[in-house]
């Protein structure tokens, strides 16, 4: 694994570790009891039950994707984008940077 990673150039390493750090700041959010029924409940994806589903949806709604999937094209996007689509109001470039 670590040829692979030689071989990325140095951005695509630094993008997948921004990426990493802001999926850890979501999960953040959650117990760790319910991380763990999480994954349970994604290993067990394609045979859940309706409770189970509307279980695991709640869960994921306390990641808040929309804010997730914002700050990911934010910090990918070479110029700024609207704070409609990142879900963020107005904040000093050192506040983006982090």
């Amino acid at each position: 694994m670590l040829r692979t990673v030689s071989r990325l150039p140095l951005f695509k390493v630094i993008a997948a570790l921004q990426l990493a750090l802001l999926a850890r700041r979501h999960l953040g959010a959650l117990t760790p009891t319910e991380r763990r029924r999480a994954a349970h409940l994604v290993r067990r994806a394609r045979h859940l039950t309706p409770a189970e589903r509307h279980e695991l949806i709640d869960i994921a709604s306390k990641l808040e994707p929309r804010a997730f999937a914002g700050a990911v094209a934010d910090r990918m996007s070479p110029v700024p984008l609207p704070r409609r689509v990142t879900g963020r109001g107005s904040q000093s470039k050192t506040a983006r940077s982090r």
